[in-house]
């Protein structure tokens, strides 16, 4: 509750206007039961034709301010909750903005979008019933018993009676739909999960004949969620019967009752026909008022979810009074690092130190899962180390501003991602000022040119989502593109021409090699003749560095380089070193 109240007040102008708008409606459906009992009694029942004319000329225009004032709450009610949700969207992806791999894994993508979205509609539905209804029913149903009990006290404790029966009605249902709720919302993000799986692997689920076991998967999770949401449903939809029903029991004894003191001359028609309108308006307000009473645990727990996401803090700092610029630029050394991606867990690097300076390539090399891309990924910052320190122009990289570190890196990862959009959008997304020149420039570097003016619109030619219409090479030289315009002190390609074939790799790194002059490259690789002119190769083994040196000083003196050579070159290759 305190997430949604923080909002809603950051909007107190719009919120005064609700408390108006309802105080006007309330003022005036209290008024007008009463206007129609004067009516009766002193019109009607007296054949004073003027009486009636004035009076029914009075409750049409008091029925025509009402309704301004209802069309004017539901478009306060309507604006200010689309605000609210507006900002808590705007803040959870800002803040989501800011998670390191440790909180996407620990939340969960697909929880993520879930309560990005639709976690963020039910509190909007929620806080649109509180606006419209919640604020108005409390005093729609404190006014009419005050007249109620003002008009006919006898008649008022048939009312009174009925109310311990409704409250602990919306007590029972509102305890059993909190757990039904949190259920409901988890088993949705389970929908996520396994819709997005499915998308996103759609080849490999073709390509081994598993549509069968992924529908089973899918039709299991919504199912659950099926009868969650249907035990959910009917536990509310009880509500509304339940209350129609002692509504009718109370109208039915009041009508009796009410016609048996008419008869004594007790009470006036027209009291009586005031009288059940306050009713009607008392019970009815006290079932719109329960009808938000038992959407509150629903919507609590979509806001708890929803803090869970704002109150998540990243591991990586950014350091907002760190250091912005330095006077060298590219100069980097490991010392000692080492890292586990959890405190308890054995370190996947183990004590690395390296050096590198502008102009110099740097390549890693190693079998798969000795650590390559996770010794990279450290220099961003995507993860921290665990000891040690790396240091990037003479400064702890922790102790730098978090983007502007990450300005002096162009980085080109291994799984290369277009975003949605056009081929112009995505390049620019490297460099938003980027020139025509530039661009031209940027592609051609990275052998992209030629297929990027055989598209019908050139640049501007659409990019689908995560660049599936283009092929897996072509998503590279494009990432590859996307980082040379930024034009960055160090450039990190963590194995990014795996796609490429060897003329075109061969080119790309030749054309690569004189335009990085002045930067600091770092390459992880597979492929030997990728780093072979490399100034310096290291080694790794089990996330230990078990080797450093140039190509042909590592064929001669580390058993591993030479086995990873030996593969994939022919023996006059190793012979000519």
């Amino acid at each position: 509750m305190k997430l949604m109240l923080r909002y809603t007040l950051k909007h107190k102008k719009l919120l005064f206007l609700n408390f108006l708008c309802v105080f006007g409606f309330i003022m005036i459906e209290l008024g007008l039961p009463t206007l129609l009992a004067s009516m009766i009694d002193k019109g009607i029942l007296e054949n004073d034709t003027n009486y009636v004319k004035k009076i029914g000329l009075l409750m049409l225009l008091v029925t025509a301010v009402g309704m301004v004032l209802h069309l004017g709450l539901t478009y306060v009610g309507s604006r200010l909750t689309t605000l609210i949700v507006m900002d808590i969207r705007d803040d959870m992806y800002r803040n989501v903005q800011t998670f390191s791999h440790h909180e996407y894994e620990q939340l969960g993508v697909s929880s993520l979008i879930t309560r990005i979205t639709n976690d963020a509609y039910q509190v909007m539905l929620f806080l649109g019933m509180v606006l419209r209804t919640g604020f108005m029913t409390p005093m729609m149903f404190i006014g009419s018993m005050v007249m109620i009990v003002s008009q006919n006290a006898s008649l008022a404790k048939y009312v009174l009676m009925c109310l311990p029966i409704l409250i602990l009605g919306v007590y029972v249902i509102a305890k059993f739909s909190e757990p039904l709720s949190k259920r409901q919302q988890s088993s949705l993000d389970k929908i996520n999960r396994i819709v997005r799986e499915n998308l996103t692997g759609l080849r490999v689920v073709r390509a081994f004949v598993n549509e069968k076991f992924q529908e089973s998967r899918f039709k299991k999770v919504n199912e659950k969620y099926t009868k969650n949401s249907i035990n959910l449903y009917t536990l509310m939809s009880t509500s509304q019967p339940a209350f129609f029903l002692v509504f009718n029991i109370v109208m039915v004894v009041l009508i009796w009752v009410g016609a048996k003191q008419i008869e004594a001359g007790s009470l006036q028609v027209g009291s009586l026909v005031a009288f059940i309108e306050y009713i009607f308006h008392a019970l009815f307000s006290f079932m719109m008022f329960a009808s938000v009473f038992m959407m509150f645990p629903r919507a609590e727990v979509s806001a708890n979810r929803i803090q869970e996401v704002l109150d998540a803090k990243s591991d990586i700092l950014i350091n907002e009074e760190g250091i912005k610029e330095t006077k060298t630029q590219g100069v980097i050394a490991f010392h000692n690092v080492s890292f586990a991606y959890e405190e308890t867990e054995s370190p996947v690097i183990r004590n690395v130190s390296f050096e590198a300076k502008p102009g110099e390539t740097v390549a890693f090399i190693g079998s798969t899962g000795s650590g390559k891309s996770t010794l990279i990924q450290l220099l961003p910052r995507f993860y921290d180390v665990t000891k040690g320190e790396i240091l990037i122009d003479g400064v702890n990289v922790k102790d730098y501003y978090l983007p502007s570190l990450r300005e002096k890196i162009g980085y080109i990862p291994q799984k290369a991602l277009l975003f949605s959009g056009t081929i112009r959008d995505n390049l620019l997304f490297g460099k938003p000022d980027a020139t025509e020149e530039e661009l031209a420039e940027a592609l051609a570097i990275a052998q992209a040119t030629d297929f990027v003016s055989k598209k019908e619109k050139g640049l501007d030619e659409v990019v689908s989502e995560g660049g599936s219409n283009f092929s897996g090479g072509q998503k590279q030289r494009l990432a590859i593109a996307r980082a040379l315009i930024r034009k960055p002190a160090i450039y990190v390609f963590d194995d990014s021409f795996s796609a490429l074939d060897y003329a075109t790799d061969a080119q790309l790194r030749q054309q690569l090699k004189a335009e990085v002059t002045n930067s600091t490259v770092l390459i992880v690789a597979q492929r030997v003749s990728t780093i072979m002119d490399a100034d310096k190769i290291i080694v790794l083994n089990e996330g230990e560095v078990v080797g450093q040196g140039t190509h042909r000083e590592l064929l001669e003196s580390n058993d591993i380089y030479y086995d990873i050579a030996s593969s994939q070159l022919s023996q006059e290759e190793l012979l000519n070193g």
